[in-house]
């Protein structure tokens, strides 16, 4: 078998695209490594040789200070080296987590946009959401505001991760052709996704990570005022519309999303995703389609 320290770095960057094409997020060790134990050993190892060291230190006249008497001071040098040394910081280390605080932080960022650039600038800024320590990209919304159409999706893909675009490989190629069935493109809708980053091994964004996303896509539409909004998939259907059902259950049904007397129609079909995993239901999608095309303007 070739080993990567045997390719050149053109070979090398090939193998990485292909593990990136085929999903492959974590690269392991060929045989498993018991890192605790190591850590173990490790420590075991220091304290015997530091025991092993103390009898010769005192043989040498080198005696280690009595009980409840202070070190020698080392002087102001080399307490000045010591405070200019950096400190670790454990809470840079850590990822922030979605709270309360969090939430608000989100909320008054995205009410403080005043256009969607502005918004784009203050979702990129944003760094107390644990999902975006993880993405290589925020995902943020593309394509023509002024169309009055919005297609909102779920959360990022992989493929959106790697090209910074929502929407992009086959999921994509397959929205653009349910798109141009009904005389459109990505370029004369506004496409875009309730979670700006993907979650780690695409699984689903918990509550408190919604909560904190919530914000930014609902600032973007109160931004754009779209006349009309498809939803894509099974989380975003339940997101708008508040109900626990599959997306089978939500399809093909004009329904208000919003509150109070700022709502719009909306309509939810199934996500490009869940087609290619289910060829069979591209009828019902397409059904949706024709359905949700009525309503857009002629000419």
């Amino acid at each position: 078998m070739i080993q990567a320290r045997d390719m050149n770095p053109a070979e090398l960057a090939a193998l990485l695209a292909f593990h990136a094409e085929a999903g492959v997020e974590w690269l392991l060790e060929e045989e498993p490594v018991d890192r605790i134990a190591a850590f173990a050993a490790e420590k075991a190892a220091r304290q015997t040789s530091r025991s092993t060291a103390s009898p010769s230190a005192s043989a040498g006249g080198v005696t280690a200070p009595a009980a409840g008497r202070s070190p020698p001071s080392r002087g102001p040098a080399a307490d000045q080296r010591q405070q200019s040394r950096p400190q670790p910081s454990q809470s840079s280390a850590l990822p922030a987590i979605p709270d309360e605080n969090a939430v608000a932080e989100a909320r008054f960022a995205a009410e403080s946009a005043r256009s969607l650039a502005e918004l784009r600038t203050a979702v990129e800024g944003f760094a107390s959401c644990n999902l975006k320590t993880s993405a290589r990209s925020t995902i943020t919304a593309a394509g023509t505001a002024s169309s009055g159409i919005m297609v909102i999706g779920s959360m990022p893909s992989a493929d959106d991760d790697r090209e910074g675009l929502p929407f992009s490989g086959r999921a994509g190629l397959l929205l653009d052709r349910m798109l141009m069935a009904i005389g459109q493109t990505r370029e004369s809708v506004l496409i875009t996704t309730i979670i700006p980053w993907r979650p780690p091994g695409d699984r689903m964004p918990s509550a408190p990570e919604t909560a904190i996303c919530r914000p930014f896509i609902e600032r973007q539409i109160a931004l754009v005022e779209p006349r009309q909004v498809l939803v894509l998939g099974n989380f975003a259907a339940r997101f708008f519309f508040g109900e626990t059902g599959t997306i089978h259950a939500l399809r093909g049904k004009w329904r208000e999303i919003g509150s109070g007397d700022e709502t719009l129609p909306a309509m939810a079909t199934l996500h490009p995703q869940e087609l290619l995993a289910a060829p069979a239901s591209k009828a019902l999608a397409w059904m949706d389609l024709l359905a949700f095309s009525e309503r857009l303007p002629r000419g």
